[in-house]
């Protein structure tokens, strides 16, 4: 009678981590595949700011720095919200006009009712959620396709505009912390603090996930990657809040002109925010699942209506405080607030930015990487007197260029996977 010998089952050997030259052949893999990421956005950046720079000189001054930031900041938070529709493989034409009727809530509670700064802010940014939410009611629930429903919305909102402001009349924004919001800045010492803040949270999170990833023995970037990481963000951030910092007065002795304008930590938190919700959460990671193959999310138990219903909440919302941050930059609403290229300019910055029109993939960071593209392209436009036709068929080319380059891209992507 023979005795069997049990079998001892050993924990499987941790996963080995790339090497340097291995993480950068795994990335031009990636690009060899289609996946260009942010790439042609971050070197359109570099090409346009070279070339304005060499042509007008005036580009790179500090009060102009400043004016790329305000000018940008309506569209960019627009353009957050638009992020988590195209996910879907959805559209939100309404997002302009959307934006516009929030700033004409806020415009009417703060300035024709008299009610403090805060209740208008909540009062305009539950007007974005409510339209969200019939907007995506009428997606899920209905059935209407969203190009349908937010085109009708796109009209409707222009008349409710013009109702909510009687006419065409312009209501000032007389409160002084909603005319901070883009017309301020913060003082340097608390520009310069909020940097060592952003750059030691950043890091502290880095090194914590290598370290738990290694821990466990999963599959991580090498330490050099993650310390690059580290001293990239140091160095355009420093270099920002430095240029920020300098005075920007034509007389500084009347009045000072210095410090990162207020609107830049806005965008910073949101972008921070809404990238946790993507990249951290379940609740992103079934925006992704839905977006890339709507039925298969739903077989795996995922509820599609509500992950659509929300992500047309979350646009609106967000449409909202591109409304007042609009708002703010013309201490005023009227009948265009939101309307003309507000709509355009947003869908452009999500994707030149690098977010795909057919679903399944962007990050929030395309619309701040998008938005400073198309907030180049019109400061430095300006700069050199371009007329406005001429800066519409630009800013079209850039917008067809960046759509060519998503459709090649999925294209190579799939041909690659057969």
């Amino acid at each position: 009678m023979s005795t069997a010998t049990p079998t001892v089952r050993r924990p499987a050997a941790p996963a080995a981590s790339p090497s340097l030259g291995e993480h950068i052949g795994g990335y031009f893999s990636k690009l060899r595949g289609g996946d260009l990421g942010a790439l042609p956005a971050i070197l359109g950046l570099v090409v346009l700011c070279t070339v304005f720079s060499v042509v007008r000189p005036n580009f790179f001054t500090a009060g102009n720095f400043a004016n790329l930031f305000i000018q940008g900041g309506a569209v960019t938070l627009i353009a957050m919200g638009l992020i988590f529709v195209l996910l879907l493989g959805e559209i939100d034409l309404s997002a302009g006009f959307a934006s516009g009727v929030c700033a004409a809530i806020l415009a009417v509670v703060s300035t024709n009712m008299g009610l403090p700064w805060y209740v208008a802010i909540l009062a305009s940014i539950a007007t974005g959620t409510v339209i969200g939410t019939t907007l995506g009611l009428l997606v899920a629930k209905v059935g209407i396709p969203s190009f349908v429903v937010t085109l009708a919305a796109f009209l409707a909102f222009q008349g409710t505009v013009l109702l909510l402001i009687e006419g065409g009349r312009n209501v000032s924004i007389r409160d002084s912390v909603l005319i901070a919001i883009v017309n301020r800045n913060v003082p340097p010492v608390i520009g310069w603090a909020i940097f060592g803040v952003g750059v030691a949270g950043f890091a502290l999170i880095q090194l914590l996930r290598y370290r738990k990833r290694s821990a466990k023995g999963l599959v991580t970037d090498p330490m050099v990657v993650v310390l690059t990481r580290i001293a990239v963000l140091i160095a355009v951030a420093g270099t920002a809040v430095y240029i920020l910092n300098q005075e920007r007065a034509v007389n500084p002795l009347f009045a000072s002109l210095r410090g990162v304008p207020i609107v830049v930590p806005i965008i910073v938190v949101l972008l921070i925010f809404w990238t946790f919700v993507l990249k951290r959460t379940a609740y992103g990671r079934h925006i992704y699942a839905v977006g890339g193959n709507r039925e298969a999310a739903r077989r795996a138990g995922i509820n599609v209506d509500r992950i659509r219903i929300s992500a047309f909440m979350i646009c609106s919302s967000m449409a909202a405080v591109g409304g007042i941050v609009a708002a703010s930059r013309a201490n005023s609403v009227d009948a265009n607030t939101g309307g003309s290229n507000v709509l355009l300019f947003a869908v452009g910055a999500a994707v030149i930015g690098g977010t795909s029109l057919f679903g399944g993939k962007g990050r929030v960071l395309d619309a701040v990487l998008g938005g400073a593209v198309v907030a180049v392209i019109e400061n430095g436009m300006g700069l050199l007197n371009v007329e406005s036709g001429v800066k519409f068929v630009f800013t079209g080319l850039v917008l067809l260029l960046a759509a060519s380059v998503d459709a090649l891209s999925r294209r190579r992507a799939a041909a690659g996977s057969r």
